[in-house]
């Protein structure tokens, strides 16, 4: 008997390659692991645009000679040494300045313990009451601002009855305090909800009181969202205009903001530059002074634990 042999398969056929486009362009944009190149042109041109027009006023506050299109020389004119005109000397300028650094401290202060002492209680108050006063709370955060000025002059002037909310400072600090305060209470809840409850359960465990855990504990783990909504509501209001516009009584309650405002449109020195850039300033230091604090007092924050505070109290 003959052997029977295997019948031989045909070959396999090789596996089709992948079409390659001729063209680099389409073949880099198919890639998916490509470097978002459109993406990072798109944000510098954002930024180019937005940051050019604040470089150039900036440029020109430190112009020598009176105008604000043609470099003349490096000078600190508008800043301190002109003896009438400077920031420093201008009795108008200096008074804007100083008024809306008032309006920034005085606000903050007073907004933030309100603002954290109304998310306090939010957290604490349970039904269908505190939900009406957080809807109401968040009115003065989605609310137009100028609807809040408006409102807020016609109780400050028109209204019938004695009230404390009058035209100046004082009416411009309520009407400040009115508007900001809902940033510490969104922030200040924000930071209650990360937390939780556990470390003030255990701080009443080991025998310390509801206020005891509430200053030994929470209020410095609450610390840093305290400090941040600060540094947030101060930046925001030194730059605030409509409401202290419209509060405002005189030439010696306008802010920076106003004052720029008034003089924009006519023809000032680069003095009112050097105002803006000022404010520029007091502004990127409170955001710096914020972001670096806040890491600062989180950067242990991961290796927290219920046993750390048990030695505090």
């Amino acid at each position: 008997m003959t052997a029977t042999t295997a019948p031989v398969r045909p070959p396999l056929p090789a596996p089709a390659q992948p079409r390659r486009s001729a063209l680099p362009f389409v073949r880099w944009f198919k890639n998916p692991w490509r470097k978002p190149r459109i993406l990072e042109t798109v944000t510098w041109v954002y930024l180019t645009w937005s940051l050019l027009p604040v470089a150039l006023a900036v440029a020109f506050s430190f112009n020598s000679g009176k105008s604000r299109s043609v470099w003349q020389g490096f000078s600190l004119r508008w800043y301190i040494t002109d003896p009438n005109l400077s920031v420093l000397h201008d009795a108008s300028l200096h008074i804007a300045l100083v008024h809306t650094l008032l309006l920034g401290v005085v606000t903050t202060a007073v907004a933030v313990p309100l603002g954290v002492t109304f998310a306090l209680g939010l957290d604490r108050w349970h039904g269908r009451l505190p939900g009406f006063w957080n809807i109401q709370m968040l009115l003065s955060f989605v609310v137009p601002e100028i609807v809040l000025g408006v409102s807020l002059y016609f109780l400050a002037s028109q209204f019938p009855f004695n009230t404390p909310m009058t035209t100046g400072t004082t009416g411009q600090v309520i009407g400040l305090v009115t508007f900001q305060m809902s940033y510490p209470v969104i922030i200040v809840r924000a930071r209650l909800l990360t937390i939780g409850k556990q470390f003030e359960e255990a701080a009443t465990d080991l025998g310390a009181s509801r206020v005891g855990a509430l200053r030994r504990v929470l209020l410095p783990m609450l610390f840093p969202a305290i400090f941040a909504s600060a540094v947030l509501v101060f930046a925001d209001v030194i730059d605030d205009f409509v409401i202290v516009k419209y509060l405002s009584s005189g030439s010696d309650t306008d802010s920076v903001a106003v004052k720029i405002y008034d003089t924009a449109r006519g023809a000032p020195t680069p003095a009112l530059n050097a105002l803006a850039s000022l404010l520029l300033a007091a502004s990127i230091g409170a955001i710096l002074i914020g972001y670096f604090g806040y890491r600062f007092l989180t950067r242990g924050e991961g290796k927290t634990s219920l046993g750390s505070f048990a030695g505090q109290l």
